[in-house]
């Protein structure tokens, strides 16, 4: 959807650190063709053939409030999200014993483990990939860490510390090997907030070490805003 507006978004991106130069410009250039209209008498002529006029101007306006409602709010809008880490989930407490012995009346643990063997009771969750995020330009805005938890064996979280991004419409995260394509990455989801610390939690069918990157990519422009690379930590 829109995905030909990914080219002017990209333009938008490299003129953003002229933003406020370009929007003086822009302001000064439109009321100067207001004023050379008016003096020109173009308002009589669009009022004399005012059918002909809504007739070319209604579609075009309502074509430029749609794709305007639809790509411009979200630039401006902002939400936190913060949830509790695995590795905080996966510490003991001061003085808690890491497993209890089991009682002889004890029923066994789900899963058929005791006490008295190695069981997933007693894994500690684990760093095993780190990187930062970055934005792909100045406006395409990105910070902030990427971790990759394995929260037992063979499962991992990616998990958003510190995280802050621009917003943009239809934003979704993947794990990739490739920043610029995502035809061949894994989509977990879409981007729950724009700040904060979240997790995506990892299907048990992807081996999540063996993609490089981590990266918040718009879906409908196919546009990149924020990449972590995830080395091994």
């Amino acid at each position: 959807m829109f995905t030909f507006l990914g080219e002017f978004e990209e333009l938008a991106g490299e003129l953003y650190p002229y933003r406020w130069p370009i929007s003086i410009a822009v302001v000064l250039a439109a009321c100067a063709l207001v004023a050379i209209a008016w003096r020109m008498g173009w308002h009589r002529a669009l009022w004399a053939h005012r059918t002909v006029t809504v007739v070319v101007a209604a579609p075009v306006l309502a074509m430029a409030i749609v794709i305007g409602a639809y790509t411009l709010p979200p630039l401006w809008e902002r939400s936190r999200l913060d949830e509790a880490s695995p590795l905080v989930a996966s510490t003991p407490a001061v003085g808690e014993p890491q497993s209890a012995a089991p009682t002889a009346d004890a029923p066994p643990v789900e899963g058929g483990a005791t006490g008295g063997g190695a069981s997933g009771a007693s894994f500690m969750a684990r760093i095993t990939h780190r990187g930062m995020f970055e934005g792909s330009d100045d406006f395409h805005f990105g910070r902030g860490d990427a971790l990759l938890i394995e929260t037992s064996p063979g499962m991992y979280t990616l998990r958003f510390e510190n995280f802050s991004v621009r917003n943009g419409p239809d934003l979704f995260v993947y794990l990739t090997n490739d920043p610029d394509d995502v035809s061949g990455a894994v989509n977990l989801g879409d981007l729950k907030a724009t700040d904060g610390n979240f997790n995506y939690d990892i299907p048990a069918d992807v081996n999540a070490a063996s993609y490089r990157y981590a990266i918040v990519w718009c879906r409908d422009f196919a546009v990149l805003f924020a990449t972590a690379p995830l080395d091994m930590a």
